[in-house]
């Protein structure tokens, strides 16, 4: 079966709300390809070997949490951006990317697939826009009891700041780059907080509020809203969808 690139983002506006979200970069498509889409790609980056391994499937649209035109970026299309573009302009690509919208979503979010692998109960939300989450354990356990669960899950060890010899149960995360929020995470009582990427300050917060901070991967953290993402389109319209990890170290 196919669906119209068109009916596809509308489609997609409406059930990730897209509209709601000043985000740092166009949600939505961001590059026009053909018009009717029989498989879509999903990935993490819309990096030029993303896009290569996506055009080797045979897939009519990608589909990515990072995407092209951030603020501040240089205008020129030049260089790797050039090379981007065309890829996707010479092979009539279809590009769609959400950003904080598939942060967010209840469903399909990357904090709430977040959640779902590491066994955590969805409780609140907290920090602008709601993006940081909070909840707990069905039950208290040892942080080294479960930095395995955390590990195998991701497929990647978290760096753990603070001390580890703690019981955990009440958890704050919010996946990606989101070490500004560890702080207001710390003021609802948590004795974890997740995210993806680490400050130098970080280190020191961890220490003096004894709340032990986990980096587990701005990657690693962010591959799971995309997949389920995808996994939904193609049960909603019945295209083939596979997902593509260009492993990245971040």
């Amino acid at each position: 079966m196919t669906v119209s690139s068109k009916d596809l983002e509308l489609y997609l506006n409406a059930f990730l709300d897209s509209s709601q979200y000043q985000d740092y970069a166009p949600n939505g498509l961001q590059v026009q390809g053909r018009s009717m889409i029989r498989r879509i790609a999903t990935g993490v980056t819309a990096s030029l070997a993303f896009l290569d391994a996506a055009l080797e499937w045979g897939a009519d649209a990608v589909l990515v949490h990072h995407g092209y035109f951030w603020k501040n970026e240089a205008r020129p299309i030049t260089g790797q951006r050039y090379a981007r573009l065309r890829t996707l302009l010479q092979n009539d690509l279809n590009l769609f990317a959400y950003h904080l919208p598939l942060d967010a979503h209840p469903e399909v979010g990357n904090n709430a697939q977040l959640a779902h692998r590491l066994g955590l109960i969805a409780q609140g939300r907290f920090g602008e826009g709601g993006l940081g989450w909070i909840g707990q354990l069905p039950q208290p356990v040892p942080l080294k009891q479960w930095l395995p669960v955390i590990t195998q899950a991701l497929n990647r060890p978290p760096l753990v700041l603070g001390n580890q010899d703690v019981q955990v149960q009440r958890v704050a995360w919010c996946t990606g780059a989101a070490q500004n929020l560890f702080a207001e995470a710390i003021e609802h009582g948590v004795q974890v907080y997740i995210s993806g990427e680490v400050s130098e300050s970080t280190q020191h917060l961890a220490v003096e509020s004894a709340v032990v901070y986990l980096a587990a991967g701005h990657h690693a953290t962010e591959r799971y809203g995309v997949q389920a993402l995808g996994a939904h389109i193609a049960q909603q319209f019945g295209v083939e969808h596979q997902f593509i990890d260009i492993e990245n170290p971040v």
